[in-house]
């Protein structure tokens, strides 16, 4: 289905807690009969029936470009102290107060990131070996979510420290201090133009109402530093969701 694009966001994004950017409710799975297709029945009712889930498989030719202005989304991170937890469901960075963003004149505090083997995000009807999700909250409780595709290439210096640390057991957390913490500023790509889009998270409970804010330019791991992550997680992401004439643009 054609993606419409056009710049103006018309639905307000709903006011999300909290506790819904770190659903991990453990009755659900990847896999089996708690897979993505059973979400719906698990008690995340909007997972089947909602109307902007994510992630989404994102025709590039039908995307107009120049839709946004890129002095909107302005970063501000740097180090921080990290709680890192294996959840049963992914490797997640709690971050202390510090980074933050802002898009379109709103400021967002940066509360975590996480990983996905493969990217749930698709470009061109292709996935990537891995995609990073970086979840930003409003004072409001919007979320705001940058998605970095992975390629393999070089080892990732800004994640080496913290790829040493991975956590191997579900439940199992370690903390990073700031010097060992990647510098988000030298990993996120300062050149990269940028997809937008209203979805959902793409884990139970799926709530919408999230700003997507995904990257063209993808960064590097090397093969090694996938494969110590796949041993952990086979495969830890949702299929792509229908588009339903939602509007893209690009910066």
């Amino acid at each position: 289905m054609r993606l419409i694009t056009r710049f103006s966001f018309l639905l307000a994004p709903l006011c999300l807690t909290l506790s819904t950017a770190h659903a991990a409710e453990n009755h659900w799975s990847y896999t089996g009969d708690h897979g993505p297709s059973h979400w719906g029945d698990l008690g995340s009712s909007l997972c089947s029936s909602g109307n902007e889930q994510s992630p989404i498989d994102v025709e590039k030719s039908k995307v107009e470009p120049k839709r946004v202005a890129a002095s909107e989304l302005k970063l501000h991170y740097g180090k921080a102290p990290l709680t890192l937890i294996n959840n049963g469901h992914t490797i997640q960075a709690s971050v202390s107060d510090g980074d933050r963003l802002s898009y379109k004149g709103t400021e967002y505090r940066l509360l975590q990131f996480h990983f996905h083997n493969p990217s749930e995000h698709q470009f061109n009807h292709q996935p990537y070996p891995m995609e990073m999700h970086l979840v930003n909250q409003d004072k409001d409780g919007h979320l705001l979510v940058l998605g970095l595709m992975v390629k393999q290439g070089h080892a990732n210096k800004q994640l080496a420290a913290l790829w040493k640390q991975l956590p191997a057991k579900e439940g199992e957390q370690t903390q990073i201090a700031a010097k060992l913490a990647p510098n988000l500023a030298k990993l996120v790509p300062t050149a990269s133009h940028h997809l937008y889009y209203h979805g959902s998270l793409t884990t139970p409970p799926c709530t919408e109402g999230v700003q997507w804010v995904l990257f063209e330019q993808p960064i590097e791991m090397s093969k090694q530093q996938i494969e110590q992550f796949h041993q952990l997680f086979p495969d830890n992401h949702r299929p792509t969701q229908t588009a339903s004439g939602r509007e893209v643009d690009e910066d």
